[in-house]
């Protein structure tokens, strides 16, 4: 039996620290939003904002109801499955980022084991709902994206080399690939150079972040390029990977029928998102123009994607 609270005292709901129920929400609630959280939510928006346009592109029209909700549920389960792996296999170096020390695993909400079941199920749910309710080539490739994300990029890449954004960025392409899929049961050139567009946005989308968190990665021991390079040269990569995505968003003109409206929306939004590339070089080779604003950069990156986005299936509906 606990001992009777003094005389006075609050009779509010408690959270595990002894402070008040943040908000007031019951302890499910929390536990709840607890688990929301370890999926990353607002990482499955940006994968899922890509994975509609596609889907209508591969249809050359809107695809049923029923196959849009069924493609997107099985994509938010298995990007949520990734991220929760993921959350339980940095679990270490989250609690020593500013950034992450917040998150359920580091503050003892949710338990590693719990994370752990909980990731698993949700991949092996996701997977069988693709395979069962989609189609099988949609639900392999959801299985590779998920393999590439936790075991390609958190266990071998991201803390051996500073390349490990470029090539673990791959998974976070896959969704292009399987909404195509999930439509035509196969893929075709115009779903590789979607896949394209998202291969070579990633780094100037993902490198900004790390010039902002650099202390953080540092301490953490993980050689985001921003950590181990100076500004200038990684300002000077991410010009050239805006180049050839911008090559990528071009080339679908022709290679999938794309109408004038979206060639021009497409270089656009790749000159201003370039523009911005090159304004963040010319900061880093001199400081005196002002500060390097690298975090308008990440934003502006997120911008253009769900523009080009947008511009991809609005297009099919063009009567051009």
């Amino acid at each position: 039996m606990s001992p009777a609270a003094p005389a006075g005292a609050s009779s509010r709901p408690r959270s595990q620290a002894g402070t008040p129920a943040e908000g007031g929400r019951s302890p499910w609630r929390r536990r709840l939003a607890a688990y929301v959280a370890l999926t990353k939510p607002r990482v499955i928006e940006l994968l899922l904002v890509t994975t509609l346009p596609t889907m209508i592109l591969a249809e050359g029209g809107f695809p049923s109801i029923g196959l849009v909700l069924a493609t997107l549920v099985g994509g938010a389960a298995a990007a949520g499955s990734a991220n929760v792996l993921n959350c339980y296999l940095d679990r270490d170096i989250d609690q020593v980022m500013n950034r992450t020390k917040r998150r359920p695993l580091v503050t003892g909400e949710i338990t590693p084991r719990a994370a752990l079941l909980f990731g698993l199920g949700l991949g092996v749910a996701s997977l069988l709902w693709l395979a069962l309710v989609v189609n099988v080539p949609s639900a392999l490739l959801t299985g590779g994206a998920i393999l590439i994300y936790v075991v390609g990029y958190t266990m071998i890449l991201k803390r051996r080399t500073p390349q490990n954004i470029v090539w673990g960025g791959a998974a976070g392409c896959m969704p292009v690939l399987i909404g195509w899929s999930s439509v035509t049961g196969g893929l075709s050139w115009s779903a590789v150079l979607l896949f394209g567009v998202i291969f070579f946005w990633t780094p100037p989308h993902y490198w900004p972040l790390s010039m902002k968190f650099r202390k953080d990665y540092a301490a953490a021991g993980v050689p985001m390029l921003p950590v181990v390079e100076a500004d200038t040269k990684v300002a000077r990569q991410m010009i050239a990977y805006t180049l050839a995505m911008i090559a990528c968003s071009l080339l679908l003109v022709p290679v999938a029928g794309m109408t004038w409206v979206y060639a021009l929306v497409a270089t656009v939004l790749g000159v201003w998102f370039l523009w911005s590339n090159i304004a963040l070089y010319r900061r880093a080779q001199d400081p005196s123009r002002g500060k390097l604003r690298a975090m308008s950069v990440f934003h502006g990156s997120i911008t253009y994607l769900s523009l080009l986005s947008v511009a991809v299936a609005v297009d099919v509906f063009l009567p051009l």
